[in-house]
């Protein structure tokens, strides 16, 4: 079965660029603009890994992660938090919440692919021949 990742952020060129950037790899890319959102994804798909911003409208990163981790059903889904360098002072309070790690927007590539690879193998995808 493919993998699948969930993105969770309000900038729309945000979840279009990490698409962009999967898109030569063989997993399914979901997405929701905020974390309210984010909890009907799930249901309507379980990701295998989730890319969560912290700083969003309605219920933001922090809240998402604290829920996420809270329910004993989805808190094995790893998570990494995408921050940026105003969310420093949160860095301790997202280790202790569990989350599988962060990046720092904006990121290149090669960093994002990294930090995923840590916490779910994906595999590019294979041409037929």
């Amino acid at each position: 079965m493919r993998p699948s990742l969930l993105t969770v952020d309000d900038a729309k060129a945000v979840r279009l660029l990490v698409e962009k950037i999967l898109s030569p790899y063989d997993c399914e890319v979901n997405e929701a603009s905020n974390g309210y959102n984010a909890f009907f994804a799930i249901e309507r798909h379980r990701p295998d890994l989730i890319l969560l911003d912290v700083s969003m409208p309605v219920m933001d990163g922090m809240e998402t992660l604290r829920r996420l981790k809270g329910a004993a059903e989805l808190a094995d889904i790893p998570v990494i938090m995408m921050t940026s360098p105003a969310d420093r002072p949160l860095l301790p309070e997202i280790s202790a919440l569990g989350a599988g790690g962060t990046i720092m927007k904006p990121f290149d590539p090669a960093t994002l692919l990294t930090s995923i690879g840590r916490l779910l193998p994906i595999q590019p995808v294979t041409k037929a021949k």
